[in-house]
């Protein structure tokens, strides 16, 4: 025996079905909408934390004291903390500071840094002589490689991604903030080091900010591989390493350095 199910049966079973399930659902929604807890009301502590407590140092005092989580680079007695290109740095020590030794070659720190604050003051001397780059040259290498200029740029007109306060041949400052000949000049650096992938291909580039005489010459700038003075640059991987202080061997009285303290970051 046979039984024929017509179509408009089936399209009202159908309906019902559709209408049923949606009332089931309704139901099941409004069961969950029961059960999720209303969230508490927010207050001022709820976005606070207490831990961990932040690190209390002393401040250093303008030009006269570092900070006293700082490494101190150079003090003022000697060059403990630099060797030259064949073991001890040769330049010379006097009076608080140390000057260029030309011809003895670039000085570097014994110890190797990654990231870093970093305070360094370079003095000019009076009676320089030479114009453009041939005057009062030198440069401040982060980790060996990528050169902040020292430089005259005081009234001695130069290539601006080569002046005083550039990161060399790559940019040039954002201002000239530089003081006469026989004054001190300072440096407050903040330098991120680049980080490399496992290929030896570059994750993120170097960066670094500079106030020169507290004015910001380069902000968080970026920098595009170790300085050339030729061609460009181009990153190879490295681990931590040095701070360098360049012997230029230009013809101009050399100049002088004090001062210098690094807090690691």
């Amino acid at each position: 025996m046979h039984t024929t199910i017509s179509t408009s049966f089936l399209k009202k079973l159908s309906a019902a079905a559709l209408v049923t399930g949606l009332v089931l659902c309704s139901e099941a929604n409004a069961q969950t909408q029961e059960t999720v807890p209303t969230p508490p009301k927010m207050r001022p502590e709820m976005t606070e934390f207490w831990e961990p407590e932040i690190k209390v140092i002393t401040p250093g005092n303008g030009t006269t004291t570092a900070p006293s989580d700082a490494i101190i680079l150079f003090g003022g007695k000697d060059l403990a903390e630099w060797k030259g290109k064949d073991g001890e740095a040769k330049w010379k020590v006097q009076n608080g500071t140390f000057t260029v030794a030309k011809g003895t070659g670039d000085i570097s720190t014994k110890r190797e840094f990654g990231d870093y604050q970093l305070h360094i003051e370079w003095q000019i001397p009076t009676d320089i002589q030479g114009k453009s780059q041939a005057r009062g040259n030198s440069g401040i290498f982060m980790q060996s490689r990528y050169e902040l200029q020292v430089l005259d740029s005081y009234n001695n007109r130069t290539y601006s991604n080569g002046q005083a306060g550039s990161i060399y041949k790559q940019h040039p400052p954002l201002v000239n903030a530089m003081r006469k000949p026989g004054d001190w000049n300072v440096y407050d650096v903040i330098y991120t080091a680049p980080r490399f992938k496992e290929d030896g291909s570059v994750f993120t580039p170097a960066r670094i900010t500079v106030l020169h005489n507290g004015v910001l010459v380069q902000n968080n700038s970026e920098i595009k591989g170790p300085t050339e003075y030729i061609g460009l640059p181009s990153y190879k991987a490295h681990s931590k390493a040095p701070i360098t202080l360049q012997d230029h061997g230009d013809p101009s009285k050399p100049i002088s350095y004090r001062n210098i303290w690094l807090r690691e970051l």
